[in-house]
């Protein structure tokens, strides 16, 4: 008797479906639902993004800073879809109508409490194969920045009071403890 399962994969096509207003992403033939973000989260994307924002256009800089929703197929595919909190793409090649098609240089996302597995363990596996240069993990809960240098081959852990040096950029540092996330 066979007992093999047939498992039905999520597609891109599955998440262009969604009902208006429903997100979701795709890795690795799974879709996962995501939750509204709330204010706080929502915040930190606006203050990081104008952060970077203003840095790279206040030097006539070519990369490009988007907040979520985006559109980020990881692998030039339609294998894996995600919706980074910030993307920073600086090769304008992989712009596309849809989004990104490929790994932006630098990823932000801040951590919500139905992601905290995703962006510590999968998203974490996923932007380091892809080829994503700087990945931060901004967790307003525990007040903590965590920067993946895939490039370097380092990691470090900051606090909200901390000054966070910006890898990708020789000389770009964001201060947490000037946001008032209250």
């Amino acid at each position: 008797m066979d007992t093999a399962k047939q498992f039905a994969c999520d597609t891109i096509e599955d998440i262009y479906n969604l009902p208006e207003g429903q997100r979701a992403e795709l890795i690795d033939g799974e879709m996962y639902m995501m939750a509204a973000p709330d204010r706080i989260h929502q915040k930190l994307v606006m203050v990081l993004s104008n952060e970077i924002y203003n840095y790279i256009h206040g030097r006539d800089g070519d990369c490009e800073v988007y907040p979520s929703p985006f559109a980020v197929f990881l692998n030039a595919d339609d294998e894996i879809y995600v919706e980074p909190d910030i993307s920073v793409v600086c090769d304008k090649n992989k712009l596309t109508k849809e989004g990104c098609k490929g790994a932006p240089d630098w990823i932000i996302e801040i951590v919500s409490p139905s992601s905290r597995s995703m962006d510590y363990f999968k998203k974490l596996i996923k932007y380091d194969t892809a080829g994503v240069r700087e990945y931060w993990i901004v967790d307003a809960k525990k007040q903590r920045i965590t920067v993946y240098d895939f490039e370097q081959e380092t990691v470090e852990e900051y606090s909200f009071s901390d000054r966070v040096k910006v890898g990708i950029y020789e000389d770009f540092e964001i201060d947490f403890s000037e946001f008032n996330l209250i």
